[in-house]
């Protein structure tokens, strides 16, 4: 799946830390899903095929307003 083909929910505004895309976001995909993209996490070894990522809570808060939850 492209980048375009998201629905991005956060970071529009840009922030700290945030240059040319590079900083966490959260994107929603046309079938109703969460791509989320941050920092890796090895917090613990996830399962083969997953991967883990750290976002600030500031980013799940824009993308709840982004969404009128």
């Amino acid at each position: 799946m492209a980048r375009d083909e998201l629905t991005r929910l956060t970071g529009s505004a840009g922030g700290p830390n945030c240059d040319d895309d590079d900083c966490p976001n959260i994107y929603r995909t046309k079938g109703g899903a969460f791509v989320v993209q941050g920092d890796v996490s090895h917090a613990f070894a996830p399962p083969l095929g997953e991967g883990l990522v750290e976002i600030p809570e500031a980013v799940l808060r824009e993308a709840v307003r982004a969404l009128g939850w």
